[in-house]
């Protein structure tokens, strides 16, 4: 009976364990392990992301004051600070990296008819990356300052759902066009991106593969103008243009021509221009695709305060990659039982059940919607009301 399952043990029914087996195969997971296994060590990071945990004592102190309901959810061996932290030190990151996007094709999967704001065929991505502050003494292999180390999550997100498909973890110090040339590629695909990828050769690889992309010119762009197209400017559109690059490196890099449009903001009073080499659509639309690149900064907003990746419980590279990884699993995770369940609450609204609900029996979609009590105004008593004057 669903109703006497413990909440944590009703959201590991979604998780594929065959192919979670497959990954830890693939990479020798369990080779010589004796009793803390690859899945739980995964079981316990995860009750770390789903109840707030911030450190690997306060992982170990709770789960331990859990250890009776432990083995109904899957735990199998004994939960130490030590054992957890070995684990993330040595087991191969790669295990969660291929499990988390296991997890990340069913959601697209379910999130492929979502509405995100624009009516197209063509699958939206938005590209951006963010920065976590670490200490320079604890993690020296990631510094980004003089004084600070940091890592970078560079992201490419398909707008339907807001599911994370690319994430590549690197130094804080690596720039945004290093990591550029590895996104994968989807023919007919939009690109949104911001001014920090600029770079043409690989804009014009997205050309070659028959890929859209929509980023901001900088000012400095050298070009000359081949024709003008009409526009409404009481939209906000103030040009739409043909252009040609005709700087010395640019020219070469983008031999073809691009289109220019000219976007003014009035509620934030800025002027974008944007450069695309889509010239299906209308101006409004790329100016609309651009606007709702945004959803990836909210993506890393909500991630960086609802889950655990400011804080790590380990200092090597492996240790960091291991727990960013099973964060995403666990966020694409929340956001498959979201839609599996037809819920209506944000995925904040669901961690934040998720956290206090997590080892009580309870049906796992009564204690999402809240249908707990059935609450009649209006009932026949034999016996007066205390209150009745």
């Amino acid at each position: 009976m669903s109703n006497e399952r413990i909440v944590f043990s009703q959201i590991l029914d979604f998780i594929p364990k065959h192919q979670f087996r497959a990954c830890i195969n693939r990479y020798g997971g369990n080779h010589r392990v004796k009793s803390f296994s690859c899945f739980d060590q995964y079981l316990t990071m995860a009750f770390a992301q789903l109840t707030y945990r911030d450190s690997l004592r306060d992982v170990e102190t709770c789960l331990r004051a859990l250890h009776d309901k432990l083995y109904r959810c899957g735990f199998r061996g004994r939960i130490s600070r030590s054992t957890l932290a070995d684990a993330n030190e040595k087991r191969d990151w790669r295990i969660y990296h291929d499990f988390a996007h296991i997890l990340i094709k069913k959601a697209r999967q379910l999130y492929a008819d979502e509405d995100f704001g624009v009516t197209l065929e063509n699958t939206v991505y938005a590209l951006d990356a963010t920065v976590v502050d670490l200490c320079l003494s604890l993690f020296p292999w990631a510094q980004f300052r003089k004084h600070k180390s940091a890592v970078k999550l560079h992201t490419l997100m398909d707008l339907k759902g807001a599911i994370p498909t690319f994430i590549r973890i690197t130094s804080g110090a690596v720039h945004e066009t290093t990591v550029f040339p590895t996104i994968p590629l989807e023919a007919s695909a939009i690109y949104v991106m911001d001014k920090g990828y600029t770079d043409f050769a690989t804009l014009y690889n997205f050309s070659k593969n028959n890929c859209f992309f929509i980023i901001r010119a900088k000012k400095n762009l050298a070009y000359y103008r081949k024709c003008s197209h009409p526009v409404d400017k009481s939209t906000g559109l103030r040009s739409d243009q043909t252009i040609k690059l005709t700087g010395p490196k640019t020219a070469m890099l983008y031999p073809i021509p691009l289109r220019r449009i000219t976007f003014r903001d009035e509620e934030q009073q800025r002027t974008f221009v944007f450069l695309t080499n889509n010239f299906q659509l209308d101006a409004l639309t790329i100016c609309q695709l651009y606007k709702l690149r945004w959803q990836i900064e909210l993506f890393f907003k909500w991630i960086k305060q609802h889950l655990r990746i400011k804080s790590f419980f380990g200092t090597s590279i492996n240790a960091v990659k291991t727990q960013v990884w099973i964060a995403i699993s666990v966020y694409v995770l929340v956001a498959i039982i979201k839609k599996e369940l037809k819920l209506e609450r944000s995925l904040h609204e669901i961690l934040q059940i998720v956290s206090i609900l997590l080892f009580e029996k309870t049906p796992l979609k009564q204690a999402l919607t809240g249908n707990h009590y059935v609450f009649k105004e209006q009932q026949n008593y034999n016996q007066l009301s205390l209150f009745d004057l």
